[in-house]
């Protein structure tokens, strides 16, 4: 099967030919660098980072260029608010960023351009679009006049009156058309500037993009992306002003995913629904949020199911008894932290005990593959093993669905604990084939998914460490109990020995006896 990917221009399911054979050039729009990173950008940027992992897979040349945005509205305004210029704040949030994409896994693109630092560009555009006779000045400001691309739409599929009836659109008196957007800005007193032949100014929002994905992809390039949110007006613009300043093809190929969701509405800081990355994975491990962007098809909504729980009774509560800000069953007011506790993710719980359970199973087959003979080279279940890797490029060649082959990694996991617990029934050399094969299968889907990567032992030991802590437990403690219980036992005082066990089952620690002693795991 030959890779494929939803084009939103055309609105259908391509087969994927780069404009050079053997390259591609990729371009997503990065972050307007003011503030934290929310868990909408964590739906992007793991999108694309698998969308980039299997491209280089399949064989491809990639040049994948995310850009940051380090001179808008909304960084001027923050940094006078925290009284600091806008290259502190940028420089701030960049490190941000950039921390809470290696916590999910996320690879370095080829290239991170800043607008800053592509003034020069960003003027030649705006130069061509003015001869050209797509855009005009207004006082120092230079606006992109709409009515003069005829393709205007193409992207949105919307003609202009709808546009103009319904899309979200600057207000000034000055523009020719409501639609028209600012390709440069002159300065307000305070505000950073560059010197521009329209005067001291800084470059408009849209424009930046155009400049920056020219600059080192070229035009036309393979493909563009990034969220819905930016189909209008954002992309539609980048495509217009690109098209009218080079009188070609922008982008062969874009590519959109799916809102998130909380509770089925669309997150938003005035609903109160709104989270940062960081917010989440002080609760959940960064590859649990990882793992539950990947349970969606990048193109469909993304939707958090949300949970109340009161901290000190656990009884539900609603949303506005949260907010009301104490428990009506058991009257306890809530601290900062209590409050932020309540609020839970079912789908990120179940996704940490997915990713307990593939790490539990590496570390398995580790151990296995470490203490074991050499394999024989056949392999049981020869049938199921060797289909895995041929189901896994289906679904990834399919428009990327890593819903699917998160199912095919799922039954090569369930293929290792099967082979390994009925190992009795085969030769060793048999079953370290056998294992080594999957282990094999697993790594390859794991580098394509960008999950399983880290050490088996770390992982599990962060997510015991986590469980605890929310439970109000510590290692220390168990392992007092355990010792109990094991005096207990050599005291021949099973009525003991077997409250406690039943104690430590009640808080979900699970005890297994061997020859060696006595270890405990906690059930996720």
């Amino acid at each position: 099967m030959s890779l494929s990917i939803y084009n939103t221009l055309s609105e259908r399911k391509e087969t994927f030919k780069p404009l050079e054979p053997g390259k591609v050039g990729m371009y997503v729009c990065g972050v307007t660098v003011y503030d934290m990173c929310h868990i909408g950008h964590a739906r992007a940027y793991v999108a694309a980072d698998v969308i980039y992992r299997w491209l280089k897979i399949s064989g491809f040349q990639v040049t994948y260029v995310r850009n940051f945005t380090d001179i808008d509205d909304k960084i001027i305004k923050r940094a006078a608010e925290l009284g600091i210029s806008t290259k502190e704040l940028a420089e701030r949030y960049i490190r941000e960023f950039n921390h809470d994409m290696e916590q999910l896994g996320v690879q370095k693109p080829t290239v991170e351009p800043r607008a800053t630092e592509h003034i020069p560009q960003i003027i030649d555009i705006v130069r061509r679009l003015i001869e050209r006779g797509h855009a005009y000045q207004v006082e120092g400001d230079v606006y992109f006049d709409v009515s003069s691309f005829p393709e205007y739409g193409k992207l949105s599929k919307r003609n202009l009156d709808d546009l103009k009836a319904g899309a979200r659109v600057e207000v000034d008196e000055r523009k020719q058309d409501p639609l028209d957007f600012a390709l440069w800005k002159a300065a307000k007193p305070g505000e950073p500037w560059w010197e521009s032949p329209w005067g001291r100014g800084r470059p408009g929002w849209h424009i930046e993009c155009s400049a920056m994905s020219t600059a080192y992809l070229g035009q036309p390039f393979d493909l563009h992306g990034g969220g819905k949110d930016l189909v209008f007006p954002h992309h539609e613009n980048e495509i217009a002003q690109s098209e009218a300043a080079f009188g070609r093809p922008f982008v062969h190929a874009f590519f959109h995913n799916g809102f998130v969701n909380i509770d089925k509405e669309k997150m938003s800081k005035s609903l109160g629904n709104f989270f940062t990355i960081r917010e989440i994975i002080e609760r959940y491990h960064p590859e649990a949020l990882r793992y539950f962007v990947l349970t969606t098809h990048y193109r469909s909504p993304l939707n958090f199911e949300v949970e109340f729980t009161c901290p000190a009774c656990g009884k539900k509560l609603e949303r506005a008894q949260l907010e009301a800000g104490s428990c009506p069953s058991c009257g306890r007011r809530w601290s900062e932290e209590e409050r932020k506790q309540a609020v839970q993710f079912p789908g990120l719980e179940d996704c940490q005990r997915r990713v307990e359970y593939l790490y539990a199973t590496r570390q398995r087959l580790k151990n296995f593959l470490s203490a074991a003979v050499t394999g024989a080279g056949e392999v049981l279940r020869p049938e199921e093993i060797e289909a895995l890797e041929p189901r896994f490029r289906q679904a990834l060649d399919d428009d990327f669905n890593t819903a699917q082959a998160l199912a095919v990694l799922a039954d090569a996991a369930r293929l290792v604990n099967e082979i390994l617990d009925n190992r009795a029934r085969a030769s060793q050399a048999l079953v370290t084939s056998s294992a080594g094969r999957l282990d094999d299968v697993i790594g390859f889907m794991a580098g394509a998914l960008g999950i399983l990567e880290r050490e088996p032992e770390a992982v599990l030991a962060d997510l015991r460490g986590r469980w605890l802590r929310e439970r109000g437990l510590s290692a220390e403690e168990i392992e007092r109990l355990v010792a109990e219980r094991n005096q207990a036992r050599r005291e021949k005082d099973f009525k003991r020995a077997d409250a406690i066990r039943e104690r430590l089952a009640a808080l979900g620690i699970e005890l297994m006896d061997g020859a060696q002693g006595t270890s405990w795991r906690v059930r996720l």
